[in-house]
């Protein structure tokens, strides 16, 4: 079946696959290190209350028919220790059959594992990776070619990536239209990295020239993916360079790395690699071309959602139409913050809280707080917490479900969630109290800078949540 395979896009396979797998490796070793705070039996929004009154129907999962953190930690782990197998190249080294199965148990545990995070695992990229992952169970192996149907259904994951962005954009904040939302992103976005404050004083008429190439990359590179070689690769090497920048200037978990995956399978390398392998120009299994054509055109079907959002004026993004994420719909960033708040948590050891109290700061891992302290770089690591932490500044609604237990856990000297923090002022004894205090942070200027090594200037706004204490009863809410 010469029509159903592409063996000049050997090498393209291979590069997404190993990729693929890598971004695995680190969706994975999130979840094991992080989960038994966040989601374990005794962590802030449990997984056992949470299967107790949602149906196996609304969140398929292994963990429907049993859970124990025990069990949960053996399919972290061992997905990851799979992901790094593939990423070595195992899938190649076993009959086709067999390496399908190997990306299948992939896609499975990490379904079973995002239907039950709940609003730690609510991120786009979580459908993304498993949308993505469930096409790389069809792609094949060294043993055939690459099969022509599912790189196609690559492009248009990466169509709906880059052209559902695109839209939200022009659709929603005016600052995208007015090419002027990068006069505040690189300073607002949910974690800067390290190059952020340096991107957010770059001056105005690149920050619109950055505008710009972002809607030629969202709305018009997309496009032409469908076009003949080499104009679809020239595109898709567009999206890349334009991911790599995202990468240099924020922290968006494996978001960017998953696109340039999707992006680099749509390359053709075959004038840089000569005649393929004799391998891949072999003919397929019939039963392996049946269920190709199959998946195709299952997931035409559902595509019927994401291709009606899409054109919605209405549209909305990151969303699943399905329990099994087959066929999703993304988008980022419609609205862009013209001001940044943070949620800064403080402990006091004193019997009595007093405003002029021995208060003393926790310090997370990504989200700003000590203005000397530069921010780091974590992804494609993702810390959940800090994220949420971000979605707590622009709202307390957004934190009304974790916050509180967040706060027990503190109060309690709880040994998983302090793991899931930098620093911990209390290092001997857990607090009386702890609060919370919203401020307004903004990037110093470079003078600032100079002159006093911070990064950041700070200035508290308001109360976010009165000294509380342990006393039976739950933590309270934030006002």
């Amino acid at each position: 079946m010469d029509w159903f395979t592409a063996p000049g896009y050997w090498l393209g396979r291979l590069v997404f696959q190993r990729a693929l797998a890598g971004v695995y490796v680190f969706a994975f070793l999130g979840a094991a290190l992080q989960f038994r705070a966040l989601i374990g039996t005794r962590g802030m929004l449990p997984v056992p209350d949470y299967l107790r009154y949602v149906p196996f129907r609304h969140a398929p999962s292994l963990f429907q028919l049993r859970y124990s953190d025990g069990l949960f930690a053996g399919c972290a782990w061992a997905g990851a220790a799979l992901a790094a197998a593939l990423a070595a190249g195992a899938g190649d080294l076993v009959p086709l059959g067999a390496a399908m199965g190997m990306w299948a148990v992939l896609w499975l545990l990490y379904l079973s594992i995002v239907n039950v995070g709940q609003t730690w695992y609510s991120f786009g990229w979580e459908s993304l990776l498993l949308e993505v992952g469930f096409l790389a169970v069809f792609l094949g192996n060294a043993r055939t070619g690459p099969p022509v149907l599912v790189l196609w259904l690559l492009r248009w994951v990466l169509f709906r990536v880059e052209f559902g962005a695109g839209l939200i954009k022009m659709r929603g904040d005016a600052c995208w239209r007015e090419l002027t939302c990068l006069y505040h992103h690189h300073e607002t976005q949910p974690m800067p990295g390290p190059l952020s404050w340096f991107f957010h004083r770059l001056p105005r008429p690149v920050h619109r020239v950055e505008c710009a190439a972002n809607h030629v990359t969202q709305l018009v590179f997309p496009v032409m993916l469908f076009t003949p070689q080499p104009v679809a690769s020239f595109a898709a090497c567009a999206m890349v360079a334009t991911q790599l920048w995202l990468v240099l200037s924020g922290n968006f978990a494996w978001l960017n790395w998953l696109t340039i995956t999707l992006a680099l399978s749509a390359v053709d390398f075959g004038a840089l690699t000569g005649p393929p392998p004799a391998a891949a120009s072999g003919g397929a299994p019939v039963w392996y071309a049946v269920l190709v054509c199959a998946v195709t055109v299952l997931v035409l079907v559902l595509s019927r959602h994401p291709v009606a959002n899409m054109i919605s004026p209405r549209q909305v993004m990151n969303r699943s139409f399905d329990p099994l994420h087959l066929v999703n719909t993304y988008g980022a960033f419609g609205t862009v913050g013209r001001i940044r708040d943070e949620v800064v948590v403080e402990g006091t050891a004193d019997e009595v809280p007093r405003e002029d109290g021995a208060w003393r700061e926790y310090g997370f891992k990504g989200k700003p707080g000590d203005p000397l302290r530069m921010p780091r770089q974590f992804a494609p690591y993702h810390l959940r917490l800090d994220w949420l932490m971000w979605f707590a500044a622009l709202s307390p609604g957004y934190a009304r479900d974790w916050f509180g237990p967040f706060v027990e856990r503190l109060l309690a000297g709880d040994r998983d969630t302090l793991r899931l923090i930098r620093h911990n002022p209390f290092p001997d004894a857990p607090p009386r109290f702890v609060r919370a205090r919203l401020y307004r942070y903004r990037f110093t200027t470079w003078r600032e800078l100079r002159e006093t090594g911070a990064w950041w200037h700070r200035r508290p706004v308001r109360e976010y949540l009165p000294p509380t204490r342990l006393a039976g009863a739950r933590a309270s809410e934030p006002e």
